[in-house]
This record gives structure tokens, sequence and C-alpha cells, in this order.
């Protein structure tokens, strides 16, 4: 069982690309050469823009004078975008969750670069050809309404109440990082994909269907529509800020443990990315000191690394919202491996 000295939270909000880039085989010979274009997943990102990303953007751009351009979605859309792309490569830098971060990698859109300060990441938090690196620790939770329903549920089974019916909902395995991240749970606690599949089938009654984006679940559980959903740590505990009746918890099976696993935003450098020295530097203003110490205070998450000790008020409570909550390590070359023949079974069992 692995622990991180520290969890993570953050926001979200989309922002398209602008311009039309020109791939040009990872040198920086654009005709707008001061920019640097990220894929990420969402939840660094603030709807109000103040999320760690808003932060850690400006002011890269202010110590560099490299504007980022951001494009956002969920993990798996921004790994099959920069895919499609691959003979035009569009992206730099791509941020992604586990497993599609591995999935990049497998599928040729990395190349290797270890950023200034990696050497303070925890081994299991990056790749050991330097392919990619964790800038923000997370944790996979589910997120219910306090209003609605003060007292959180403590199992998996509870969720298959008839009150829930039409009022819950979970982002789309596959596609989405967090949505993936309920299938991992679900086979963990569980004890396998077979048992996992046929409860996710009964809890299908329930559930209003498919959503290719967690971060879009958090406001309509707030505004009561839903009573519960699932999210990570960072994105939930920094949208809690702008949403009050979000509560954080963690599903346990039966009258067992709480159960939860590390689910860190990777980033890794796009290969023949159209500018590889900007998104060089930008992987290592994420990961310096000064942008790691705000990533508790600013993003609600976790530091990657391990010499960055946040004590605010944000790493205080995270840390306590963990306690007592088993993590877990996912097998995750082998949920790379088998990714599609998880996601096939869950289609099969939903009928989704």
């Amino acid at each position: 069982m692995r622990t991180y000295a520290q969890p993570i939270a953050a926001v979200t909000g989309a922002l398209a690309l602008t311009a039309t880039l020109t791939a040009c085989g990872g040198s920086a010979a654009s005709a707008d050469e001061k920019t640097v274009t990220v894929y990420s997943a969402d939840g660094l990102k603030g709807e109000a823009g103040d999320g760690w990303y808003d932060k850690v953007f400006a002011d890269f751009e202010k110590k560099t004078g490299i504007k980022v351009k951001y494009v956002e979605g969920g993990s798996g859309e921004m790994v099959q975008r920069a895919l499609r792309e691959k003979s035009n490569t569009q992206a730099d830098v791509i941020v992604t969750l586990p497993p599609f971060i591995q999935q990049a990698d497998s599928k040729g859109l990395l190349q290797a670069y270890e950023p200034q300060g990696a050497d303070q990441v925890d081994g299991g938090d990056k790749s050991g050809d330097g392919k990619w690196t964790s800038v923000v620790n997370n944790y996979f939770g589910f997120i219910h309404n306090k209003k609605e329903l003060p007292q959180a549920p403590k199992s998996w089974e509870e969720l298959l109440d008839g009150k829930f019916k039409n009022k819950l909902q979970y982002s789309t395995p596959g596609v989405a990082g967090d949505g993936t991240a309920v299938l991992i749970k679900a086979m963990h606690d569980f004890g396998g994909k077979e048992p996992a599949m046929e409860y996710l089938k009964k809890l299908q009654a329930n559930n209003v269907g498919p959503s290719s984006s967690t971060s879009k679940l958090a406001p309509k559980v707030d505004k009561g529509e839903l009573l519960v959903a699932n999210g990570d740590v960072q994105m939930n505990f920094a949208q809690s800020k702008s949403m009050p009746n979000l509560g954080i918890w963690f599903p346990a099976k039966g009258a067992g443990k709480p159960t939860t696993f590390a689910l860190p935003y990777a980033a890794g450098l796009v290969n023949k990315a159209p500018h590889t020295e900007n998104g060089k530097k930008l992987l290592d203003f994420m990961l310096s000191v000064e942008a790691q110490r705000e990533v508790s205070a600013i993003g609600g998450g976790f530091p990657a690394r391990k010499d960055v000790k946040t004590t605010d008020a944000n790493a205080i409570a995270l840390a306590k919202l963990i306690e007592g909550v088993e993590v877990f390590e996912p097998d995750w070359p082998d949920i790379d491996k088998n990714l599609k023949t998880y996601v096939d079974a869950w289609k099969a069992a939903t009928g989704s």
C-alpha cells in the first residue's frame, strides 16, 4: 500500500485554441515562437480564473514572455485528440490522469524529458524513462450534496437504493480519467472484473447517463440536481470554494474500510512538438519549488515534489480528509494493457 505525504485539488474551465499551429518536427520554428500549447485534463484551471493553472501560466508568461495556449477536456479525449494530430502535431505538453498518460506514452505521443526537480518526485509518480512526471498529486473520490444528503453514503451498496434513481451520475470510463477510476476502484473493492461489472450493472438503474467531463458533474451536485457523483479530491476541493454544498467521500465495500488511490496529474513533452524548448521550460516551471508551493493553497491538491512541504489551511484540511482511508496502488501496466477490455466489459454490463 502506497501513501503520499500530501493530497490534492483544483478547478476547471475550458479554453479553446485560437490559432492553428504548425508541427515542425520538434523545433521551435513556428511563426509564433513565444507560445506553448497545453492539452490537459480538466481540474487545474479555475472557472473564475483562480485555479493553479491560472496562477502558474500567468507567472510563467511574466517570467519568460511565453504565452500558454490551453485546451481542456477529459484525459482520454486529450490523448485521442493528440493521436489524431500525430502527423501534424499541435500540442507541446500533455497533462492527463493515469492510465491515460501511460497510454499516451505507449502510442508514441511522448518524448523523453526530465524536468528540473524531477529527482524530488516519488518513483511511482514518474516514468522510468523520463517520458512523464507528475506535477500535482491527487486522489480519486466521490462527492455528495451536503444540504440534500447531509450524511455521505458509506458503501457502494447504499448507492443501489431507490432514492438515488436519476440522482447519481459518474463520468464515462475510457473517456474521462475519473470515470475510468470508477472502474479501477470497483474492480479493486469488489475483487475483480466480473463482480465489479455485476455491481455496475445494478447501479445503472440509478445512473443518469454518460458524461465526457467529470468537472461538469460538480455544479449539478451543488445545485441538488444530483445527490452523488464521482470526482477527485483536488478538483472537488477547489470547486467547493464556490460550490458550498459539495462534500467529498470515499465508498467502501460493505462494512469494510473506505478506499482510494492516487490519481496524479502527470505531464509529458509531446513528441515532435512545434515548440519543444518552450514545452521544456513550462514543465520546469510547473515542477519548480515556486509553483509547487502553491499547489495546495491555490489548487487544493498535494505537491508532486517530496521536498515541498505545505502547511497552509488547505493542506491541513486535505490531510484530514483522507485520514482513515486506505490507499491502494493500482496495477497500471495491467490497466494500460487491458483498458479496452475493461471498458468494453463496462459497456456490455451497463448497455452504454
